[in-house]
């Protein structure tokens, strides 16, 4: 089997400073969300530069929270294996942008695949269903959200630095209130509804069951696996 060929894609600058712009009104959310994830690294442990490096490494908001969780009771196997179930959805997200970036070179693919976040991609796909979308304005806005990101989880840890008593402020409260204002928006069925219930019910019951963060991991594959058969069997509404 001959390998495959990529032409040489060329990005037009104007096309990338639009994808950049196009991402600057999320700024006040992703950096407000990043602030606290710097924060709230710092009270888990981790030194501020080993905050920062994760956010420049992972760029993914809530697998980096979900760690954060573990961090001190989860082996590395563990919290490597929750992100990934945290980031599932980027399976989706991959599979609908690959037309896209189909002449792209496999290098080129897995820069884009890294940097592609949730926003970015509403923001590429709409421009793409305008018939005016480019692979220069997902990577323009894909590296507006990641400077975003980067910055804010770094003045967040550096906040922390020069405050490092941070208990009085009940930052324990961040996790369980970041994922709840993830959660809302996304329950828009029944199939969401009840995906949501019985994960929240099988984190309580294995939780009170075992020792350690398995409750997590057991909520997020349940919560996946029913997911998963309920979209074949009910119609969404």
């Amino acid at each position: 089997m001959s390998e495959p060929t990529y032409r040489p894609v060329r990005y037009r600058v104007d096309e990338l400073r639009d994808g950049f712009v196009a991402a600057l009104p999320l700024a006040p959310g992703v950096m407000a969300f990043g602030l606290v994830y710097g924060l709230a690294s710092r009270q888990a442990g981790l030194m501020a530069w080993q905050s920062w490096l994760m956010s420049l490494t992972v760029f993914a908001g809530a697998a980096q929270f979900a760690a954060l969780q573990v961090w001190a009771t989860a082996t590395a196997g563990q919290i490597v294996l929750l992100a990934l179930v945290v980031n599932l959805r980027y399976l989706l997200l991959g599979a609908s942008v690959a037309p896209h970036v189909r002449e792209l070179s496999w290098g080129r693919k897995a820069f884009a695949a890294f940097m592609l976040s949730d926003e970015s991609y509403a923001l590429a796909m709409a421009r793409y269903a305008s018939g005016r979308g480019s692979v220069a304005y997902l990577l323009g806005a894909n590296f507006g959200l990641y400077v975003q990101w980067a910055l804010a989880s770094l003045g967040g840890a550096a906040l922390a630095t020069a405050m490092p008593e941070l208990t009085p402020y009940r930052l324990d409260l961040v996790f369980p209130l970041a994922f709840l204002g993830l959660l809302g928006p996304m329950l828009n069925d029944r199939i969401d509804l009840a995906v949501a219930a019985v994960a929240g019910a099988a984190a309580w019951a294995a939780a009170s069951l075992l020792a350690g963060s398995w409750h997590i991991l057991i909520a997020g594959l349940g919560g996946g696996a029913l997911g998963a058969v309920l979209e074949r069997r009910w119609k969404r509404f």
